[in-house]
This record gives structure tokens, C-alpha cells and sequence, in this order.
């Protein structure tokens, strides 16, 4: 880059009536091939590319003028100055800033003068421009002597390169205009042109976010570049209402791809999603494809897209996958809370049986322990007593299989159930005590015998394995119902008991969903099931209605 301004000053200062004229450009012309920033040196040239290269050199040696150098050296500075804006570390800013000014103030001190045939206005400052603005460029060398890799290159912004050409052009052509029609001093002239475009670049910044009331020219812009062919908003809003309308993923898929067929600049589309494969509108040359996860877009358009549009195409047609993503989801979703009620039904139903089989091995195991008459006599009073009861609660249980979203709630007196219970499992090893006089409340028979059975059975397997247990029901003395099933067993492990009702339990005995739709059944009929002591020799659940 120092070599590049070296050159020029040299063609600029020494190059015009010089027979070392075509000798300077040729060496402008191929250090400005060393240093150009669109190719890297390693590259091999092609044979198009070399033609390219020959032609310029050409053509450089015929049109040389001073508007030709104009614009030349402010396309050099638009390059420059567009790294500067684009760079990110310091230390890489100083060359480009040391070249840009040398460029600048060549242009506007010695280039444009010649324009305007001002060279008299600057007589005092030739000295400076011939031999001191050179210590810029060679001060370059200094700066520029570290090792940079071979494979770095510097990003050329695009934006930020145009926007500083047309700006070195506007100060040109302006400089020039009102050097041809005011006539004055081209110093006053120069002042007038910077000073102007810097008032009109003030201007242009307060506008582009003024204030927090007025969003000013950055949000129009933003909407302008959003909105190539489309409003963004609009699509934006018309996906989203496909998507609350349409219940199916399918359905607001096919919604989607007429509303896309429908803009100007397509003509027709075609997706596959999974199994299915559908087409809309009529094939064109113009193909665009486009995949967003299970979605498989391809887009026939009237005419060739730029890169800007295809960005653009590219931004709405994944809003779409997305949004068709979100709806199979959703599908997903509520097949799999649908298969979720299913199950939790089908093995609460299963847990209900499980215990009024248990009730029946009760009265069974009962049955084979009578050895006399008398002993047969209660037990014919105690199956007359049961055997209803147990065939209530089997029609319950088979009304919930019939009807799963229905809970018939059936309400009887403490004492009644308590005595009933107390018979039913008296053959047990269980402890049953209670206070002289029982809460008035009512209870649900059904939600007691299901849950507590399930405590105690759960107590009896622990007795199977542990010696000594003892088992104690016992109703509370409060005012309203409150039962609590005791062993003095082993405690419950705490990895187990802190997903006890919360979630299903592995269990060597059983299905491992006792206790966790115990809980379930419990709360929706009002009751709360408890851990409340979790120690060696005392493990307690509580079951108390809450409301």
C-alpha cells in the first residue's frame, strides 16, 4: 500500500509532462495488482483473467486525464477508507489512515485545482504537497514491517466502500460546480463544499434515530430491506393466523404455500414433509430449494433471483418451517398427552382391581383359617357383609373403564366405614385404633378403601422381608378426617421417597405405581397423602381431606 502511494505521487508530481510517464503508470498499475484486495497473490491467474490484466494496462496508457484520476484515486480511497469502518483491531487502522489522508488530501489539494485550472490559488502550498505529504505513504513501510500471515486478507465491506465512493464523488463534482459557477478562490470553495456535506451528514445522522418518539430513517430502512417484494409484518401476521386457525400441521402447511403462491414473483412450489409430497402453481426454469427439518421446499419463480432476494426468499420460507415445525410439535404433543391419560387410566383402573383382588385374598385367606363352627358363622356374616361392598366398588371401577373422564364421588359416615374396614381386615396383621368419637364428617368409601388398602399391603410385603414389623392404623382425634398407616419397619430410602407421589417408583413386589396414583386418586376426591416420618422403626403416612 506505501509502494501504491509512492507510485502514484510519483505520477501525479513528476508523471504529467514526462517522458517517464507511461513508465510510472505501468508501475501504478502493478503494484495497485499487488495490493488489490478482491484476489489473493497465491491464486492462480486464468487465461480470461490475464486478458483482463493486458486490456487494463492498455487502456491505462490512453486515458489518462485528470478526471480519470479523480476517480480514480477516489475509488482508491472508498477501499481504504471502507477497512477503516470495517476493521476491528487498532493497531491495523493506522496505515489505512495515514494512506487515507494522503489520498484526501492529494485529491482535493492537487487533483481537483487541476479540474478547476486553479493551480494560482495554491501556489503557497506546492512545496508541502510535493515533498512533505510523501511522509505519510513512507511512514506506511515503518508501520507495515511486522510478519502477517500469508492467509490473512483483509474483508472488503461493501456497504461502507460504496457509501465513502459516493461521498468523495459528491465533494468532486460539487467542488467542481461551484468552481465553474461562483468563480471564487478555491480555497473559499473548498470550505463551502466540506463544510456543507458535513452539515449534510449531521443532518442525515440526527434523522437516522432522532429520539426515542420518532424511530426515525434506520427503522424505514430496516422495514425497506425486510420487505423486498413483501411486507414483512404482513407475512408475519398471516403465518401466525394460519397457524392458531389450522388445527393439522398439513392443513396450515397447504394455508402457507397458496399464500406463497399467490405473491408475484412465484409461480409454483413443491414440498415433501415426511410421507407426503404435494405441488402447487406451475414449474418454472427458476428453481430455489430450500430444507428446514423435516421440511423440503422447492421454489419456482418468474425470474432469477438476486442474492438480496434469495436472502430474503430464504428468511420467509424459514419462518415457515419453523412455524410447520411448531405444528408438528403440537401434534406430537397431544398424541402423546392423549396416550399419557390412556395409561395413567388404565393402570389406575389396574390399581383399583389389584385391591379389591386383595380384599378378596383377604376374605379367602380367612375362609381357610376357620377350623370351627362359630368361626364359619362370622365368616358367613363377614362375606354377607363384604361381598356387596367389594362387588360396589367393582362396578365403580368398571364405570371408570367405561367412562374414564367421569369420577362419581360416593359419600358415607366415618363410623360406618371404619367398622366395615376394621372387619374386612381383621384377619391381618394390623393394629387398628381410633378416639371415642369419630369426625361427623363425610368421606368417600371408595377413595379410603383403595388408598389405605394400598398403605397396608404395602406394609405387609415390608413384613415379608423384615422380622417384628408391627402395623398400626389409626384414625386421628381432630375435627376433620385424618387417618395415618404406621410400621416400624426400615425407612423408606430417600432417593425413593423424594419421588414418592410424584412420579412412578420402582418396586420388586408390584407394579410401582401404587403409592403414585394413590396420591392422584387421593387429591382429586380432596384428601392429601403423606409422608411424615421417614425414620428406622417408624415410617408414617397420613391421609387427611384438605377440603
Amino acid at each position: 500500500m506505501a509502494l501504491l502511494m509512492l507510485s502514484l505521487h510519483a505520477l501525479l508530481i513528476w508523471g504529467e509532462n514526462s517522458h517517464l510517464h507511461t513508465a510510472l503508470l505501468l508501475c501504478h498499475y502493478g503494484v495497485f495488482l499487488l495490493w488489490q484486495p478482491v484476489m489473493r497473490q497465491s491464486d492462480k491467474l486464468s487465461w480470461k483473467m490475464v486478458g483482463i490484466v493486458l486490456i487494463g494496462a492498455y487502456l491505462t496508457t490512453f486515458l489518462t486525464n485528470w478526471w480519470v484520476t479523480a476517480f480514480w484515486i477516489a475509488g482508491l480511497f472508498s477501499l481504504i477508507g471502507g477497512r477503516i469502518l470495517s476493521s476491528e483491531a487498532t493497531h491495523s487502522k493506522v496505515p489505512n489512515i495515514l494512506a487515507a489522508s494522503y489520498l484526501l488530501a492529494i485529491l482535493l489539494l492537487w487533483v481537483v485545482p487541476k479540474l478547476l485550472n486553479a493551480d494560482n490559488d495554491l501556489l503557497a502550498a506546492e512545496l508541502l504537497l510535493v515533498y512533505v505529504l510523501p511522509i505519510l505513504p513512507l511512514t506506511i513501510l515503518f508501520l507495515s514491517a511486522k510478519n502477517i500471515s500469508l492467509t490473512y486478507t483483509q474483508n472488503i465491506d461493501f456497504f461502507y466502500t460504496l457509501l465513502i465512493f459516493l461521498l468523495t464523488i459528491i465533494v468532486i463534482l460539487s467542488s467542481f460546480a461551484i468552481g465553474v459557477v461562483w468563480q471564487i478562490h478555491y480555497v473559499k470553495l473548498l470550505i463551502f463544499t466540506v463544510f456543507g456535506l458535513a452539515t449534510t451528514l449531521v443532518a442525515i445522522s440526527w434523522l437516522w434515530n432522532p429520539s426515542a418518539t420518532f424511530s426515525g430513517l434506520e427503522l424505514l430502512m430496516s422495514r425497506y430491506l425486510l420487505s423486498i417484494g413483501l411486507p414483512f409484518e404482513q407475512w408475519i401476521r398471516k403465518i401466525a393466523a394460519f397457524a392458531e386457525h389450522e388445527t393439522s400441521a398439513e392443513g396450515f402447511l397447504q394455508a402457507s404455500m397458496r399464500e406463497l403462491v399467490a405473491l408475484n414473483w412465484v409461480s409454483g412450489v413443491s414440498w415433501r414433509s415426511e410421507n407426503i409430497h404435494q405441488e402447487i402453481g406451475e414449474p418454472t426454469r427458476f428453481i430455489s430449494t430450500f430444507s428446514f427439518h423435516q421440511l423440503h421446499l422447492t421454489l419456482y419463480s418468474r425470474w432469477q433471483f438476486t442474492p438480496a432476494m434469495y436472502l430474503h426468499v430464504q428468511l420467509l420460507t424459514q419462518i415457515l418451517g419453523e412455524f410447520y415445525e411448531a405444528k408438528r410439535r403440537e401434534e406430537t404433543i397431544s398424541q402423546n398427552a392423549y396416550m399419557q391419560s390412556l395409561y395413567e387410566t388404565g393402570s389406575r383402573l389396574t390399581h383399583d382391581i389389584k385391591n379389591i383382588l386383595q380384599s378378596l385374598g383377604t376374605l379367602s385367606a380367612a375362609a381357610e383359617q376357620s377350623n370351627h363352627a362359630a368361626d364359619d358363622a362370622r365368616l358367613v356374616d363377614l362375606i354377607k357383609k363384604q361381598l356387596p361392598r367389594l362387588s360396589q366398588r367393582l362396578a365403580s371401577t368398571l364405570n371408570k373403564l367405561e367412562e374414564p373422564g367421569v369420577e362419581k364421588k360416593n359419600q358415607a359416615k366415618v363410623s360406618h366405614w371404619w367398622k366395615s374396614f376394621k372387619q374386612i381386615n381383621a384377619h391381618q396383621q394390623v393394629q387398628f385404633e381410633a378416639p371415642t368419637n369419630l369426625p361427623k364428617t363425610d368421606i368417600d368409601p371408595d377413595v379410603l378403601d383403595s388408598v389405605v388398602d394400598n398403605l397396608i399391603q404395602n406394609a405387609l410385603e415390608k413384613a415379608k422381608l423384615e422380622t417384628n414389623i408391627s402395623i398400626n392404623v389409626a384414625i386421628m382425634p381432630s375435627n376433620h378426617f385424618c387417618i395415618e398407616v404406621t410400621d416400624t419397619g426400615s425407612a423408606v430410602p430417600d432417593e425413593v421417597a423424594d419421588k414418592l407421589f410424584k412420579t412412578h417408583v420402582s418396586s420388586k413386589s408390584g407394579l410401582g405405581v401404587g403409592l403414585y396414583h394413590a396420591a392422584q386418586q387421593a387429591e382429586h376426591a380432596g384428601y392429601a397423602l403423606s409422608l411424615i416420618d421417614n425414620i428406622d422403626g417408624e415410617v408414617r403416612f397420613r391421609l387427611e381431606k384438605v377440603h
